[in-house]
């Protein structure tokens, strides 16, 4: 089978081949399409993201409070109820059911949902491995910061978290490259992603196998940008010599 690769440089409406394959003014190519496109794909993954960071932490954190048996108990819900929904279903519950039972969400548009869907989805994961972190540290830790006078917040802010997000980092580089495939289920409330973007053009040029292997070309560029940022971040922040001992810093 011929590729034709020509099929980036036609006009979205005409058909016609544009000289340059970038269209301008009223004149849009489906190159300038896909970049677009992608775009709707990385905005929705990084926000998602920072979400999932935030509400990740906070969950992970309070699941490994001393004496505070409710929040820790709330924690393992919001994982359990997050890691057991498939992520499809949470999108069409936030799209569908979540507005129709808060008016006030009604205003929000698709991109605004999806993105809380995405990112709750992935915090319940976050946290996850956060727990893990913190209980991979040795409890010596913890107990240097209260002799030190230190109160919960302050130990878990200077001593145990700097340390748990270091031992975090390369399964935390794994689901921010997640994050970037999970978000192509977004086509499902017509967001203009990258996923959309390949079922509706392949199905209006004729040429899905030039169009998809553009796309998972994209995919994989994303993907591998993150990574290389991760590791970047873990080379900078390794602590030189330290293992991390498996007591549990977490428990009682």
């Amino acid at each position: 089978m011929n590729m034709d690769w020509t099929v980036f440089c036609k006009d979205t409406l005409t058909g016609d081949v544009v000289s340059g394959c970038l269209g301008e003014g009223r004149d849009i190519t489906y190159l300038n399409w896909i970049f677009s496109a992608w775009g709707w794909t990385v905005s929705v993954s990084l926000t998602a993201l920072l979400i999932a960071l935030v509400v990740g932490s906070v969950v992970g954190v309070i699941r490994t409070l001393p004496d505070s048996p409710w929040l820790v108990r709330f924690g393992n819900a919001w994982v359990e109820l997050f890691r057991n929904i498939p992520l499809l279903v949470q999108i069409f519950l936030w799209y569908h059911v979540v507005p129709a039972l808060i008016p006030a969400m009604r205003a929000l548009p698709p991109f605004i949902l999806v993105v809380i869907a995405l990112g709750l989805f992935t915090s319940a994961r976050i946290a996850e491995q956060l727990r893990a972190g913190i209980q991979a540290l040795p409890r010596g830790q913890r107990y240097a910061g209260m002799a030190l006078g230190l109160t919960t917040p302050q130990y878990y802010r200077h001593v145990i978290l700097p340390m748990a997000y270091r031992i975090i980092i390369p399964p935390l580089t794994s689901e921010s490259m997640n994050i970037f495939k999970n978000s192509s289920v977004a086509f499902a409330v017509s967001i203009p992603e990258l996923t959309q973007y390949a079922m509706q053009v392949g199905e209006e040029t004729s040429r899905p196998i030039e169009i998809y292997l553009a796309v998972t070309v994209l995919y994989v560029i994303s993907a591998l940008v993150i990574n290389r940022i991760m590791a970047f971040i873990e080379k900078r922040s390794r602590v030189p010599g330290f293992v991390a001992a498996g007591t549990g810093a977490g428990g009682h």
